[in-house]
């Protein structure tokens, strides 16, 4: 069985380029179980980094230290004697350490318990509270608030303020494990959990944290969640082979998507909000049309493919999470089988290729060029992004289809082709 079809010679294949890594401190002794950096996160406005590092752990760190530390923007060896290796250690010994002037602070966080999700939420002021009826907050997020939320082993939710480090709601609802989080983009602070109780909860930052709404539909484990650029749907996806779309406006099941033939594990729409990406131990990624329910594009990585009755056996091969490019034109994949793969939406083949050993997660940064990929070793792994410059078309069917579905554009006066190109049934 092979990592990559018969018309592909792996020799062929790029090679991204590894740009650093940080490592956490192996005690004496050391237990295995515990250490898996389950999850990474980047802030939305790319002032700070955050990873699971095992143990209870966060570490929240400003991404421009990364980013010069590894000097990711000109290519260059680093001439600092602290090279990114000796310098994740330095700082991953726990503490705060003390930043230089005008830089915003790193924190090490405890969260009390195994830490299995992480989000960041901004507020937007003027964004409010969908309730009404109580005037009196116990917080008013400003302008410039960043929050970290954490889903921990105990079916707890706490929520940090960035900037300071300190404790400022601890969500206590779910019976199992939290494990995964994601804030809303549209600036309200509505957090939906997913967790091992087979149930999504929607909560209301703006509401001093109070749930708004229990998603039920779900048969086995919720793994995974992700919001619509524009808020208004919610996919969600765990153990079981079907995807679920949710109107985050009425709180509503609006469809299952069918296709894959194992546990569904990870999920992310594209920037526009055209597309839908989600991968599967069955050891595909599918790109979906979700607002009709129909797969545009299988990325396998096992060949030949197993057969649907097969498909769970193949447990060297699992994908374990996908991430979208905010260019809209890239995907990320990290898989059982030691690589990351690079894919653009145009080809079935990979563009690009990376090692690396028991990859959990994966997620980009916030403009796009660095991947950061999480292991069961609790360390981080990054790598650039392979670059092209995007089209004119592409940057215009991003603008588009923004703001229209998919049924919006074929109801166009505008040539088959062009409509085509639109929906991305071209891909």
């Amino acid at each position: 069985m092979a990592s990559f079809p018969d018309s592909v010679n792996e020799n062929d294949l790029g090679k991204a380029k590894f740009i650093g890594e940080l490592l956490v401190p192996v005690a004496p002794f050391d237990q295995k179980s515990g250490r898996e950096a389950w999850t990474v996160a980047f802030a939305p406005n790319g002032s700070y980094f955050a990873w699971s590092q095992g143990h209870r752990i966060v570490r929240l760190i400003p991404w421009t230290k990364c980013l010069n530390s590894f000097s990711v923007d000109h290519g260059e060896e680093d001439t600092n004697a602290l090279s990114p290796r000796h310098l994740s250690r330095q700082s991953s010994n726990g503490g705060q350490v003390v930043p230089a002037a005008g830089q915003p602070p790193e924190h090490t966080i405890d969260c009390g318990d195994i830490v299995w999700g992480l989000a960041f939420g901004s507020s937007v002021p003027e964004k409010h509270s969908r309730c009404v009826n109580i005037e009196w907050h116990r917080f008013k997020f400003g302008q410039d608030q960043l929050l970290l939320a954490t889903g921990l082993n105990n079916g707890r939710i706490k929520i940090w303020d960035v900037y300071t480090g300190k404790l400022l709601l601890n969500l206590m609802d779910h019976t199992d494990v939290v494990r995964d989080l994601t804030f809303a983009p549209d600036g309200s602070l509505m957090l939906v959990s997913a967790s091992r109780d087979k149930t999504l909860r929607v909560w209301d930052l703006k509401d001093d944290g109070n749930m708004v709404k229990v998603l039920r539909g779900h048969q086995n484990w919720v793994y995974c969640s992700s919001f619509s650029p524009d808020s208004s749907i919610l996919c969600s996806v765990g153990a079981g082979k079907s995807v679920f779309l949710w109107n985050m406006d009425k709180f509503t099941l609006i469809r299952k998507l069918e296709g894959h033939h194992h546990d569904v594990v990870s999920c992310e729409f594209s920037p526009d909000g055209a597309l839908l990406a989600t991968a599967s131990y069955d050891t595909r990624v599918i790109v979906w049309d979700h607002h009709k329910a129909t797969i545009l594009l299988e990325l396998g990585h096992l060949f030949p493919p197993p057969s649907p009755i097969f498909a769970g056996g193949a447990n060297d091969r699992w994908v374990r999470s996908v991430s979208f490019c905010p260019d809209g034109r890239h995907i990320a994949s990290v898989t059982d089988d030691r690589l990351v793969r690079f894919w653009s939406i145009e080809e079935r083949a990979p563009l690009a290729i990376a090692s690396v050993s028991n990859g959990l997660c994966c997620a980009f940064s916030a403009q796009g060029s660095v991947l950061a990929a999480g292991t069961r070793d609790g360390s981080v792994h990054f790598w650039e992004c392979p670059r092209s410059i995007a089209s004119l078309q592409h940057m215009c069917r991003m603008a588009l289809r923004r703001v229209m579905s998919t049924q919006q554009v074929e109801a166009l006066a505008i040539p088959a082709l062009l409509c085509d190109y639109l929906t991305y049934k071209v891909i």
